[in-house]
């Protein structure tokens, strides 16, 4: 195989531009926005989930209230929760505007590593990347979720930048160091698990020749970033309890890892995988002093990860993950470059090798993304998220057939996040005049996520004065407990609305 980055000579001239950056930047800006818009386009059409109603729910409560919740759970997202609380103040909690912020992240996503591909490997390969990461279902998703992994993600390939810069200057001014430290520890504020970004920084620079003159500047940098990063590393690991309900759902599974993890899809991971091992092959034959960067971003998270999930505690789950996406779409881009150099040095072919040169990495790009057109569709689909979360549809139902002064209930037997209550506070007009006679403390009062409900039954006085009541469940076999409960109250279900994985009854009785 040929060297992948093997390089042309070149003009004097040219030596200067890339020296400095020139011309890359609009390349890198143009993709960024292709990023953006074909990301944005349709964000907003799937209904919003638990862990966005999570996101939503703690960004619209008081700041005063929101330090209380972070103190006793969800601290890892506490940077992106207050950034919401602002945003939602401005441009309200659509789905539309609490998507937004991640589909512009992503663009910038894009536009990294694109910058980065270029000062790596090469400027094809950086464009072939750029357009890769622009159709990447992993990328997809987290551009249409109100969550900070899109941001992190950003963050994570532009401070790596930022590294490759101190690196290959040999930069032993102390300020840009602890420019970068501060600028991980925002990272691990915005999301816990980006700290593995600076653990493969860290492994980067040891393997590095800049290594004897840097390293002091490295852990000078370290320092910074963990006094600054003090509160939510601290408050994070008090906190990891919070996810151990990942032992149970059996997240660390092959088809997760192999296939859901960036590629969504069987077909397109087969392609995918195949591309990187030739991408990691040839950047190993090419003895590039970047190689232990890349390949190590690519691998060593999950490997953190699926090593601490087996030996530590549940801490594996493909999202945690997503800032590993762009480093995947670069090493496709690498793998297709080098099957483009290959290819065209086969003797037979070499008549049509200016041709092919274009042609192949073409070819393999527009393959790419016909193979992921069908996930990445899927996931701009109205019932996307969760395995078919329809929060807005109900809330839809409701307010197309409920009349103010009726009462409503919700199941209240399933996990939180799947709630049908969680609909109340997402899309609140839809409920507007309803009675929540269940409703026994509102979350914004709790340190906690949820409201805390009464069942049925102990609110059976609030519905002593109601003669029609709404009640929310997932479909499931058998009667579901609310109906029995208000059945011996003396209500009749009169109506049955299918919706998705919910079902909305309507129930009545006589006036005495």
């Amino acid at each position: 195989m040929s060297n992948v980055l093997a390089e042309r000579p070149v003009a004097p001239g040219r030596v200067l531009a890339r020296r400095f950056g020139r011309g890359i930047g609009p390349l890198a800006a143009g993709l960024g926005l292709l990023g953006w818009m074909v990301n944005f386009a349709g964000s907003w059409i799937p209904s919003f989930w638990g862990d966005e109603a999570a996101s939503v729910m703690s960004a619209e409560r008081p700041l005063a209230t929101l330090w209380g919740e972070l103190g006793r759970i969800d601290a890892v997202h506490g940077a992106y929760y207050v950034f919401l609380h602002f945003w939602i103040s401005l441009f309200g909690a659509s789905e539309l505007s609490v998507r937004f912020p991640s589909t512009i992240a992503v663009g910038v996503a894009v536009a990294g590593i694109v910058v980065l591909g270029d000062r790596l490997i090469n400027r094809r390969v950086a464009i072939l990347a750029g357009l890769v990461c622009v159709v990447l279902p992993r990328i997809s998703y987290m551009s249409a979720e109100g969550r900070s992994y899109a941001m992190g993600t950003a963050i994570a390939v532009w401070l790596t930048i930022f590294f490759v810069t101190l690196l290959s200057r040999r930069v032993t001014r102390l300020l840009p160091w602890i420019a970068y430290g501060l600028a991980l520890a925002l990272s691990i504020y915005v999301f816990f698990y980006f700290v593995l970004i600076g653990g493969v920084h860290g492994i980067a620079l040891l393997a590095s020749p800049a290594r004897r003159v840097l390293l002091r500047r490295w852990f000078a940098a370290l320092g910074v970033t963990v006094f600054a990063a003090a509160p939510i590393l601290i408050y994070g690991l008090a906190q990891h309890g919070q996810i151990t309900f990942l032992a149970h759902r059996g997240y660390a599974t092959f088809d997760r890892i192999v296939i859901v993890q960036w590629f969504g899809n069987p077909w397109l991971a087969t392609a995918g995988w195949a591309l990187i091992v030739v991408g990691v092959v040839a950047l190993l034959r090419s003895r590039s002093e970047h190689r232990v960067l890349l390949i190590g971003w690519l691998l060593l998270p999950t490997l953190a990860l699926l090593i601490g999930n087996t030996f530590v505690a549940p801490m594996y789950t493909v999202r945690y993950l997503s800032f590993c996406a762009p480093i995947a779409a670069l090493f496709v881009a690498i793998g297709i470059d080098a099957v483009a150099r290959t290819l065209t040095t086969v003797r037979s072919l070499q008549a049509a090798a200016p041709v092919l040169r274009t042609a192949i990495p073409a070819a393999l790009v527009i393959l790419v993304a016909a193979l992921a057109a069908h996930t990445d569709l899927q996931q701009r689909t109205p019932f996307a998220k969760d395995g078919g979360s329809d929060f807005r549809q109900v809330s839809e139902v409701v307010a197309a057939n409920a009349h103010p002064g009726d009462a409503i209930v919700f199941d209240e037997t399933t996990r939180p996040s799947r709630a049908p209550r969680i609909g109340i506070h997402l899309y609140p007009t839809a409920y507007v005049g309803l009675a929540d006679v269940t409703l026994a403390t509102p979350y914004a009062q709790l340190p906690a996520l949820w409201d805390k409900a009464d069942s049925v039954g102990q609110s059976s006085g609030a519905l002593a004065s109601k003669n029609t009541v709404w009640d929310l469940e997932l479909a499931a076999h058998g009667t579901p407990a609310n109906i029995i409960e208000l059945q011996r109250l003396g209500f009749t279900v009169i109506r049955e609305i299918p919706v998705h994985r919910t079902v909305v009854y309507e129930l009545t009785r006589e006036t005495p």
